[in-house]
């Protein structure tokens, strides 16, 4: 089992930068694969980013490609989301989950969830 706690949401003008952090408990962390999702009013919690155990491979939904980058230290068992050129429409609840089986891209696939922070951006 691992828990969850992101942090490092925010406030944060378009075109700005925002660092996320998730930190997790458990000896396990480097066993799980991990993704970052959002959840915005009105729509379901969509898939943003997964990277596998090692951080050797990452696959980025295409609202994030090229924007946001994931990245892990598993010495610190924490797990990063580098948010650049923000847009109003990044404005979202953002939560870190570990995989349990299945699609990547599908919530239901993921077994643990952080609370998750809130990303504003608005100028």
């Amino acid at each position: 089992q691992v828990q969850l706690v992101e942090s490092g949401g925010g406030f944060v003008q378009p075109g700005g930068p925002l660092r996320l952090s998730c930190a997790a408990s458990g000896r396990a962390f480097s066993s799980y694969v991990l993704g970052w999702f959002r959840h915005a009013p009105g729509n379901e919690r969509d898939f943003v980013v997964v990277i596998s155990r090692t951080g050797g491979s990452t696959y980025y939904a295409a609202s994030a490609q090229g924007r946001f980058t994931i990245s892990r230290d598993n010495a610190k068992n924490t797990v990063y989301l580098q948010m650049n050129s923000l847009k109003p429409e990044d404005t979202a609840v953002y939560y870190c989950a570990a995989h349990l089986g299945g699609s990547y891209y599908k919530s239901s696939s993921y077994k643990y969830w952080g609370q998750g922070t809130q990303v504003t951006v608005s100028s």
